[in-house]
Order: C-alpha cells, then sequence, then structure tokens
C-alpha cells in the first residue's frame, strides 16, 4: 500500500469514527472510556480550606479526637489524631492551613510537619494529613491507594491482641478461637514479672527516678532463669493449643535488661515466634541492633517513631528486622508509603501498628494497599461490637474474616454515622463545635534564619 493510500485509510477511518461517537452522543449513549465521574460539586483548583473542627470520642478502642477539614466547596475530609492524644495537637495546626488548597496534601505536611513529635505528639500532623488526602480523593473522586499509585493487594491481612489469662489453655484457646474466625496472624502481650521471682530488681528502682517510666537500662531488671522457665512453658502450651504453623507474635515484656532480652530470644527460638516487640525503646538503635544479632527471632519496633528517618537509621543499621509503623503516628498514609519503600531498599517488611476508629485504620488500609513490602496491619477494637457502626458507605464487617477489604470509593470510602458517633463522645465534647479561637494563632515558626 502506498503512504498516499495508508493516509488517505487513516482520515477516512478518523471522519468515520468522529461521525460514530457524535452520533453515539446526540442518540444519548455512554462510552465506558469517557470520564463519566467527575466530580462536579468540586473544582480542586479552587479548593480551599475553611474550618477545623474536633469531636472527641471515647472507646473507639480508645479516647481519639476525629477530625473535619471544611472546604469551599462543600467537601470535607476526616482524620483522627492518634488515641490518648489532645486534640490540641491538630487544632493549633489550624490558623497554619486556613485558605490553603487541601489537594496539596505534600506542600501542607511539610509546612505542619515541625509541629510533630513521637508518639501522641504526631498525633495532629498525622491526623490532618489524613483528613487532607480524604478531601484530595473525594475532590478528584480517587480512592487514595490510587492517588499513591495503585494498590498492590485487595484485601488487608489483620492482627489482633487477643484478651489475656494467666491460664494458658484458656489463652491459648481464645487465641484458637481467632484462628477459627478467620484470622491468619495472632498477638500476645506476655509480661515476665507476673508471678514473683520472675525477675531479680531493686525495690522502688521507678521511684529512684521519680516515678517516670526510665528507659530500659536504667531499670537493673534481669529475668531469672525462673522467670525464663516460666515464660517458656507458658508459650508452649499455648502453642499445643494452637499449632505451630499460625504465626504468633509478642510483646510487653516488662523494663527487663538488654542482657536479659537476649536471654529470653534464645528461650523461646523453637516456638517460632513471629516478632518480639518493643523489647527496649526504639531510641535505642546500637542496643537493638545487639539484642537483633543475637536472637534468631525477628525483632521489631517504630509505633511511637515519627517521620521516616529515624526508620532509616535502623533499617541501614539493621538492628530491627521489621519496622512497625503507626500511621497516626509517623506523619500520616504518603509518610508510611515512603518509610515502607524506604525499609524495601535494605529488605525489611513493614507491618502496621493500629489502635484507631475505622477512620484511621481505612487509612492505614490504603496505605497497606499501596506499599509493596506491607506484612499486616493491627486492629484493636474486633472486640469492639459497635466499632464497625461508627462510618457508612463500606461493608460490615470491616474486619471480616481476618482482612479488611480496602475501599474503592473516593478518599477513605467512608462517612460519618452521626447517631452512632454521638454515643460516644466524651462528656463535655461537642459534635464538631466551633474552633474560632484557633483561626489566627500566629508565631514565627521559622526553624532558621
Amino acid at each position: 500500500m502506498s503512504f498516499l493510500h495508508a493516509a488517505h485509510g487513516r482520515r477516512s477511518f478518523l471522519k468515520k469514527a468522529a461521525g460514530t461517537l457524535s452520533a453515539g452522543f446526540l442518540a444519548g449513549e455512554t462510552l465506558e472510556a469517557y470520564p463519566q465521574n467527575v466530580n462536579t460539586n468540586s473544582k480542586p483548583s479552587e479548593l480551599k480550606i475553611t474550618d477545623v473542627r474536633i469531636a472527641v470520642l471515647r472507646g473507639v478502642p480508645m479516647t481519639s479526637p476525629i477530625i473535619r477539614i471544611d472546604t469551599n466547596q462543600g467537601i470535607y475530609g476526616l482524620g483522627e489524631v492518634r488515641d490518648g492524644a489532645t486534640k490540641n495537637y491538630a487544632l493549633e495546626l489550624k490558623s497554619k492551613i486556613m485558605g490553603m488548597n487541601p489537594c496539596n496534601v505534600d506542600l501542607l505536611f511539610r509546612k505542619i510537619k515541625q509541629f510533630g513529635g513521637p508518639a501522641r505528639q504526631g498525633g495532629g500532623v498525622s491526623g490532618v494529613e489524613v483528613a487532607l488526602w480524604d478531601l484530595a480523593g473525594k475532590a478528584y473522586n480517587a480512592p487514595i491507594y490510587q492517588m499513591l499509585g495503585g494498590k498492590f493487594r485487595d484485601r488487608i491481612r489483620i492482627y489482633c491482641d487477643t484478651t489475656e489469662s494467666n491460664d494458658p489453655k484458656v489463652f491459648g484457646q481464645r487465641l484458637k478461637d481467632r484462628v477459627a474466625s478467620g484470622f491468619t496472624w495472632l498477638k500476645m502481650d506476655m509480661g515476665v514479672t507476673r508471678p514473683p521471682g520472675e525477675v531479680t530488681a531493686p525495690d522502688g528502682i521507678r521511684a529512684q527516678y521519680g516515678g517516670l517510666p526510665m528507659a530500659h537500662p536504667f531499670m537493673a531488671t534481669e529475668i531469672t532463669e525462673k522467670g525464663l522457665a516460666g515464660v517458656c512453658d507458658f508459650i508452649a502450651q499455648i502453642r499445643e493449643v494452637v499449632g505451630m504453623t499460625v504465626p504468633l507474635s509478642m510483646d510487653h515484656f516488662g523494663p527487663i535488661s538488654v542482657n536479659s532480652c537476649i536471654r529470653l530470644g534464645k528461650a523461646l527460638t523453637k516456638y517460632n515466634i513471629s516478632w518480639l516487640e518493643d523489647m527496649i525503646p526504639w531510641q535505642e538503635t546500637a542496643l537493638l541492633k545487639k539484642i537483633a544479632d543475637a536472637v534468631d527471632i525477628p525483632i521489631l519496633t517504630g509505633e511511637d517513631i515519627y517521620l521516616k528517618e529515624p526508620f532509616q537509621v535502623l533499617c541501614s543499621e539493621h538492628a530491627v528486622d521489621i519496622i512497625h509503623v503507626d500511621l497516626l503516628t509517623v506523619g500520616g498514609i504518603l509518610e508510611t508509603k515512603k518509610t515502607g519503600d524506604m525499609a524495601q531498599e535494605y529488605g525489611v517488611p513493614m507491618a502496621l501498628h493500629c489502635a484507631h476508629t475505622p477512620i484511621g485504620a481505612l487509612a492505614s488500609a490504603h496505605a497497606a494497599a499501596a506499599t509493596e513490602n506491607f506484612l499486616v496491619l493491627e486492629n484493636h477494637a474486633v472486640d469492639v461490637p459497635f466499632w464497625s457502626d461508627l462510618v457508612d458507605g463500606i461493608d460490615k464487617p470491616i474486619v471480616n474474616k481476618g482482612y479488611i477489604t480496602v475501599p474503592d470509593k473516593p478518599g477513605l470510602g467512608i462517612t460519618l454515622n452521626e447517631a452512632a458517633c454521638k454515643q460516644h463522645l466524651v462528656p463535655g465534647e461537642g459534635w464538631f463545635e466551633p474552633t474560632d479561637q484557633w483561626n489566627t494563632v500566629r508565631s514565627n515558626d521559622a526553624v532558621w534564619s
């Protein structure tokens, strides 16, 4: 075929296609590829933040301030301050984001991130960041995971704590019941200081430091042979009940020393524990590495770490085997994904800590879906009967047979169930009452001159 014939053929095809397209519209037909679902309620480029309000809930499963960011176009975004933190961590950020476009999530995060810190202090920045993503998703009519680059998985694996018992058979049966209900990963708290004689420690050691919860190296607390034998016997009986196939993680060991952590880790090796959590404070990189190098059970920490950089120190030094990110502490959704992607460069998987309402849990689910090296997500509310009722727009129960299905609706994919939430307001707290006193808080926030 000559070039002229080929060109004429293409022009003829395009002319016919244009006629068909026009006829289709005239006939009221729809084309699958045509963007039918543009959000006509929002013009993202002109979106502005007009208000930030808070409702504080309790028993959901903890006490959690819920953030609502309002805009000039009638859409709003939901976020959450981490469990147990003050709502003021979020409200102090209001004057810094008023009038700005919430779709510029990264820009706003960089503006406010200096006002966060470790543990609950990260809750304000993180919760506002989640609400910004919810708004951006609604404005662009896309689920958050899609805005992060898409998803690696449709369902998010869940682990949960299980009510303790001093009887290992009872505890084991409770864990086995979790497996029967669909959970494929188990977690248990296992202190070493319950029966007398399990540890050696000076009387009144905590009072010596003014009653403050001091770092482990100062506590002069060592596990005894009786303590080692007691923990191992307890875990052996639990493994007899639940078997060796299902992963079983352990937490809350008490303030024992680094050497005692190593002795305990070595003693537990034969029970195939999936991780030992927060054995010592996360800041002690060299000491964590000493433990990780000495034992054959994965070492995990991180739920109180703010921002990616401290995790990078732990990963680059190979001081942990698994990082444990709390999305409502680390800085929010994008910081969680960045942290996971960074850890993958060092061959370290990421588990997610979560003691949140469905808002924080589903924010975590979106981040988990979009991060390749994600391992498993905590849920601290599987025994809270009304937990799923707090939100609408998603299949119930939210945690179903050990998994959360990632929502495909815009933003987080949920709305608040106002009636259900109001039943759990902290006494004296209102339902998203005005916060005008925070509108014009001003200070010189420059971190360099």
